[in-house]
């Protein structure tokens, strides 16, 4: 008698080819019988509760608020134009070196020191003299400038 020309791996390889097939069929047919396609809309339709979450009823009506147009915020916050008195600060010089051309000053209220350069400075000044001026932001924190000495 003549050996079998199939030998035991292709008989496996076969049976592996086999079997996915048949998996690959009955996946076929439940993804057939679990289809969503015949849903109604209102099936479909997905609501926001006022917490943010996903909710599948619609929310109640009674509870509903009314928003302006105008109370929407779209973008940056629109800057707020300061009052020009509100910028012209008080305070008293704290630091004061002539030689090298800076020195601090001691805010009134803030009791922050804040650096001036003799750049910024509208008159002569010396240190503990009492002085009104304007703050900008430098590189390095606030700067004063426009330093007058009050009398």
């Amino acid at each position: 008698m003549a050996k079998s020309q199939a030998t035991f791996s292709k008989k496996e390889k076969e049976n592996k080819r086999l079997k996915k097939r048949q998996e690959k069929e009955e996946k076929k047919l439940e993804r057939k019988a679990n289809n969503n396609k015949g849903k109604s809309f209102e099936d479909m339709l997905a609501y926001v509760d006022e917490n943010g979450n996903l909710s599948s009823t619609p929310p109640d009506p009674k509870n509903r608020v009314e928003l302006n147009l105008e109370d929407i915020q779209l973008g940056a916050k629109k800057e707020v134009a300061v009052d020009p008195a509100d910028l012209i600060r008080k305070g008293n010089i704290s630091f004061f070196n002539e030689n090298k051309g800076y020195g601090f000053i001691r805010d009134e209220k803030s009791q922050e020191s804040i650096f001036f350069h003799v750049n910024g400075l509208l008159g002569q000044v010396k240190e503990k003299d009492k002085v009104s001026f304007e703050v900008e932001k430098g590189p390095k924190g606030f700067n004063a400038i426009k330093i007058t000495p009050l009398t």
